[in-house]
């Protein structure tokens, strides 16, 4: 049975990946700029491959639902998932858990990943009562850096031809940074005025 959990923030609705998500995931997946930043995402994505992804997620919701959360992001405005964001590796002992995010690219310049981000953020504090998220990002990423940064995380490190980028098979230096709770900065209704206000300036 999957753990049915749905985070909710102003705009946007994390949930459990369904099946009909499938062409939006391969909408936001089959671009090598997007793919490119992620160490494990194939590029062309396949249906098939999209539908084993799905599947995976769903079946970590089932099976492990305290270690693993794959939420898709759905924008309330469309109805469409317009990206993924993670909360894996959770470890109940130390409070920590890692993870990742992508966002479709014509949603890129709104705010959307920093706000799936904070509520995801908001769920491991507040919900799970972890005390240090644990990420990064693949060298040369500067929006991820920033959106990360303007949350509270910090750049712990570099681990030096950390991946091998699946989508154009180059290795890759990956940025660790850390977030301890009294660090997080979360996200207001302030902040997410200021993104569509840049936008349409």
């Amino acid at each position: 049975m999957s753990n049915r959990i749905v985070l909710d923030s102003p705009r946007l609705l994390l949930r459990e990946w369904q099946d009909e998500d499938l062409p939006d995931l391969l909408e936001g997946l089959n671009n090598l700029e997007i793919s490119r930043w992620l160490a494990r995402i194939p590029y062309p994505l396949t249906e098939e491959a999209g539908r084993r992804f799905i599947a995976r997620c769903r079946a970590a919701a089932r099976e492990n639902p305290r270690c693993d959360y794959e939420f898709a992001i759905e924008r309330k405005a469309g109805g469409n998932v317009i990206g993924c964001v993670g909360l894996s590796g959770i470890d109940r002992f130390n409070g920590t858990a890692g993870g990742g995010i992508w966002i479709n690219a014509a949603y890129h310049g709104y705010g959307y990943g920093r706000e799936a981000f904070d509520a995801r953020i908001r769920f491991a504090f507040e919900t799970l009562g972890l005390r240090r998220l644990e990420n990064g990002f693949l060298a040369g990423n500067e929006a991820s850096r920033r959106m990360q940064e303007s949350l509270g995380y910090r750049i712990e490190g570099t681990r030096r031809q950390g991946f091998r980028c699946a989508a154009d098979g180059q290795y890759k230096d990956e940025v660790v940074t850390g977030l301890l709770r009294e660090e997080w900065k979360p996200m207001g209704q302030e902040s997410l005025y200021d993104s569509q206000r840049r936008i349409s300036e």
